[in-house]
């Protein structure tokens, strides 16, 4: 058997991008179709599990998410099938005061598709399901590990997704987590009947025009000029006819993606809007901290100064102190010189009054003896040490 051509092989690829490419903008214009549907009916009536809305809706999610989700990896390849639960449990693990622990507590519910779909719900209730599937796509790694190439979740729709599902944070919804929605063995399937509509296009318009034009010709040889007239009043009239009816359609899309985007700008302006008043807060909060810490540290310089000069004064103090202490503790006593002086006087007073004299003067030249003697001393040890001096209890100077 001869090998396909590279010619032909190259052409199967192109075909195959682009059946991916219009398979991942189909669901994408679904899903947005869905969304604006589901906002306009919560105008009048409560979304609940019964609303055929809803129920498109979470179907529409399913197979965007499940869309060329690699299967569960085993010894020969991708065997069983992988519900985007598993996806989701992984790359959501990180989203603060995220729900994904509680619902793998859930004792009612045990498949992983169950699981996936009582992750919608919650997320839809928690109006946190755009901010989900943002922080999932964020982590790459992880998102390329779960899908196949031309999947939704790895091309540019995904973002086109997270915009999406942002007008989903204007409705209120609430359901019963024990429902049979949450059923795993049924598979989602999408209802397309809401948003299919017959419309002409122009190579058909033109086809229908020039066959007009061919019956009109064929018949002009028994015609009168009325008819002629008539016929020709009739196409032109067709004509312009087509032309209203697709500058209506376009008109018709074109009002509704100016809605749809007018919601979207509202939504950006009231969340710029919290932004703005969040920043506006943390400046006023950041600005009264530095103040309050710029007192604070004139005030500790100021409490440090004082505290330094008082340091400096009392040194100051306390060396004038010893200064006076010293000159006065030197003042108190004689000096040696004049001390010895006195002694050698009173030695040859006693000497030269060996005589007579000496029991008459005897008891008070003792007294004078004993006196000199303890001067002496106490000279000493005051030359000795000053400061014992001081802290003697015993001496007193007189």
């Amino acid at each position: 058997m001869a090998a396909p051509s590279p010619g032909l092989s190259g052409a199967r690829k192109r075909a195959a991008s682009r059946s991916g490419a219009v398979e991942r903008r189909n669901l994408i214009t679904v899903c947005r179709f869905s969304v604006k549907t589901l906002i306009d009916s919560s105008c009048f009536e409560t979304v609940d599990e019964t609303s055929a809305e809803f129920t498109n809706l979470v179907s529409i999610l399913e197979q965007i998410l499940s869309h060329r989700l690699k299967g569960q990896l085993s010894w020969f390849g991708y065997g069983s099938a992988r519900s985007f639960w598993d996806y989701i449990r992984q790359a959501c693990s990180k989203v603060p005061h995220s729900c994904i622990h509680s619902i793998e507590s859930m004792e009612n519910i045990h498949c992983s598709r169950a699981k996936g779909r009582a992750w919608i719900r919650v997320a839809l209730m928690e109006k946190r399901l755009s901010e989900y599937i943002s922080s999932a796509l964020r982590d790459f790694k992880t998102t390329r590990q779960f899908y196949q190439d031309g999947a939704v979740m790895l091309g540019e729709e995904a973002g086109l997704l997270v915009d999406i599902l942002i007008g989903l944070n204007a409705i209120d919804f609430s359901f019963c987590l024990k429902g049979e929605g949450l059923d795993g063995t049924c598979p989602a399937v999408i209802d397309y009947t809401p948003y299919l509509k017959f419309i002409q296009t122009s190579d058909s318009i033109s086809s229908d025009e020039e066959e007009m034009r061919t019956m009109g010709s064929s018949g002009s040889e028994v015609s009168t000029p009325e008819s002629n007239m008539a016929a020709a009043l009739l196409l032109d009239q067709n004509c312009w006819l087509n032309k209203y009816k697709r500058v209506e359609q376009k008109y018709r899309v074109v009002v509704e993606q100016k809605g749809y985007l007018e919601e979207l700008v509202h939504l950006r302006e009231t969340q710029l809007q919290e932004s703005m008043s969040q920043n506006e807060a943390l400046l006023k909060r950041l600005s009264h901290t530095e103040l309050s810490h710029k007192l604070e540290k004139e005030q500790l310089q100021y409490i440090i100064l004082e505290l330094q000069d008082q340091l400096t004064v009392l040194k100051n103090h306390d060396l004038r102190c010893r200064q006076e202490l010293t000159t006065h503790l030197t003042n108190q006593w004689p000096s040696p010189c004049a001390i010895e002086t006195n002694a050698v006087a009173l030695e040859t007073f006693l000497h030269k009054k060996q005589t007579g004299q000496w029991e008459e003067y005897e008891p008070h030249c003792d007294c004078v003896h004993v006196c000199v003697c303890s001067l002496l001393n106490i000279s000493s040890e005051c030359l000795a040490s000053p400061t014992s001096e001081i802290t003697s209890p015993g001496l007193t100077p007189s």
